[in-house]
């Protein structure tokens, strides 16, 4: 991770020479093609459509596929059939930017049965960000022990901004990303979940090693300065913690978290507001953290992975990123420091808006396309490679 008073013209040059067209885009009007990239050839399969704005997917150990919906459901895929809609789910906040958010599965899911799951929900002041814990039935149709372990501690009238994606570590504490929900400011208030990572146990408490609390903030708070961490995720290599996160007009970002770090939302940022008016200070500034990686124009950037499996060991430590304004996925390959070297677009605009990226246990890697015909898509390589 670089500091604040690394040059930035380092990455704006990086990213200058990516976009002028030195990655791969192309682009496929249907799953079930064959698509090359620039290392491997990629065999794209349509698992399951007919999906309404899917969010999230994980996958069961017998194979199936769990997959959330945004309006607020969530669906098992298995032989290809999508399955009735769960049963148990509480009541959501659904509107905006807010619903059904991500699943996590929990590491010891195959005996526990237990999940995670994050979704907006309604409260004094309005809507926030919740964490529940729950368990899945035996049967595969409803959730069961259904509890709401963590909600932010201020709501409001806005629809925007919620996060908010969810990470185990090995020991079992989770992280998961709250949005500045569309206020900016509140993503410098250490007494404000909004705009910030937290760290929590699997019962919601706080976890250990969140310092920042030793300066007031509040005790889940991991670090601050986050503008719309839509994803997150552990490089399972060596347990670092990543979020992609969204800009405003272009500076979407590639950040590690480190506990007690401030990363500069909305006092330094690579992007511009809406109106074309500069934000904050301008691109760096001490007591302020740089991202690992950065896009201007935006990407809009949905999740992210680190590539660690067998199918494709070409892209081995590869960041993979789901975008939503290019309809791509976006492979950031990196080299043995850590740092972004490359990029290679892939499948182009055809597919839709690319909502989730996840790395399978078999090493394919899994997207949605967050559509009102929605689809979980499959990617393996091609025979010939």
């Amino acid at each position: 991770m670089t500091d604040a008073n690394t040059p930035a013209r380092a990455l704006s040059t990086l990213a200058a020479a990516l976009l002028a067209g030195s990655m791969l885009a192309v682009g496929y009007a249907q799953a079930g093609d064959r698509v090359p990239t620039q290392k491997v050839e990629l065999d794209i399969e349509k698992i399951a459509d007919g999906l309404e704005n899917p969010w999230s997917v994980e996958v069961l150990p017998d194979g199936a596929y769990i997959v959330s919906e945004r309006p607020g459901r969530l669906r098992i895929i298995r032989d290809g059939k999508l399955g009735a809609p769960l049963e148990g789910l509480p009541e959501l906040f659904v509107g905006g930017q807010g619903g059904l958010l991500d699943i996590a599965l929990s590491p010891d899911f195959a005996t526990s049965r237990q999940l995670f799951f994050t979704a907006s929900v309604k409260g004094d002041g309005g809507q926030g960000t919740a964490l529940f814990q729950a368990v899945l039935d035996q049967n595969d149709s409803a959730l069961t022990s259904v509890q709401q372990i963590f909600a932010m501690n201020r709501f409001t009238g806005t629809t925007q901004h919620f996060g908010s994606r969810i990470a185990i570590a090995k020991d079992g504490s989770l992280f998961f990303g709250i949005g500045d929900r569309g206020k900016e400011d509140r993503a410098q208030d250490i007494q404000d979940h909004a705009g910030s990572i937290m760290h929590v146990k699997p019962d919601g408490t706080p976890a250990d090693g969140n310092i920042l609390a030793e300066k007031g903030a509040l005790p889940e708070i991991w670090s601050i300065g986050h503008r719309n961490p839509q994803g997150i995720t552990i490089d399972p290599a060596d347990g670092t913690l990543y979020t992609v996160e969204h800009g405003a007009r272009g500076g979407d970002e590639i950040n590690a978290p480190k506990a007690g770090e401030n990363y500069g939302w909305p006092v330094i940022s690579y992007g511009k507001h809406y109106t074309g008016a500069e934000i904050g200070i301008g691109q760096a500034a001490d007591g302020y953290q740089q991202p690992i990686y950065y896009w201007d124009p935006s990407i809009a950037p949905g999740a992210i992975d680190v590539y660690r499996g067998a199918m494709f060991p070409e892209w081995d430590g590869s960041f993979l990123v789901a975008a939503l304004k290019y309809q791509l996925l976006a492979r950031m390959e990196r080299d043995d420091s850590g740092a972004v070297i490359s990029e290679e677009r892939l499948l182009g605009k055809d597919y839709g808006r690319i909502r989730d990226v996840k790395v399978a246990p078999d090493g394919s890697v899994l997207l949605v396309t967050d559509e009102e015909d929605g689809a979980l898509l499959r990617i393996t390589r091609a025979p010939s490679t």
